[in-house]
Parts: C-alpha cells; sequence; structure tokens
C-alpha cells in the first residue's frame, strides 16, 4: 500500500545536484527516491542515538548490581555460543 505522499521544495548547489543525479543513476532509482532513503537513513541514526544514549543514562544513573548468578549464567551463554 502506497503511503499518501507530500512535495517539498529544496534548495540545492549544483555541484551537490550533480553528484545526487549521478549516485540515483548508478543506483537504478530516482532522485526523489533516493531522497527519500537518504533522509530515513539519516532520521532514524538519530533516533539510534537517542536510544543508545538513553541506555546509557540508565546504567550510569543505577548500574548494575554484581550478581554472581547473572555473570555465572552470562558466562555459560558465552560458553556454548563459541568463539565469536
Amino acid at each position: 500500500m502506497a503511503m499518501a505522499r507530500r512535495q517539498t521544495l529544496v534548495q540545492l548547489s549544483d555541484e551537490l545536484l550533480a553528484a545526487l543525479d549521478e549516485r540515483a543513476g548508478r543506483a537504478g532509482t530516482s532522485r526523489s527516491e533516493l531522497i527519500r532513503e537518504a533522509i530515513e537513513v539519516y532520521l532514524k541514526q538519530g533516533r539510534d542515538a537517542e536510544i543508545d544514549a538513553a541506555i546509557v543514562d540508565g546504567y550510569t544513573r543505577i548500574p548494575p548490581e554484581d550478581d554472581p548468578w547473572i555473570e555465572a549464567v552470562a558466562r555459560e551463554s558465552v560458553r556454548r555460543l563459541g568463539p565469536w
């Protein structure tokens, strides 16, 4: 199912437009599709960075307790997986 789209105007330099067209040609896609994909990747990276920061913040505020049972289970899991 196609998603509704809205047209927007973006101003690009001649150099950037030429590079964009060259990349789209090599990828066999349209300029618009390449721009959409680039924006999606850029926004996903931002969301991923926010999630990573929240995880680090959580572990910084509330560090995990030293629990020999958890460590033993983790070591056993790594042993079963074998070398990475």
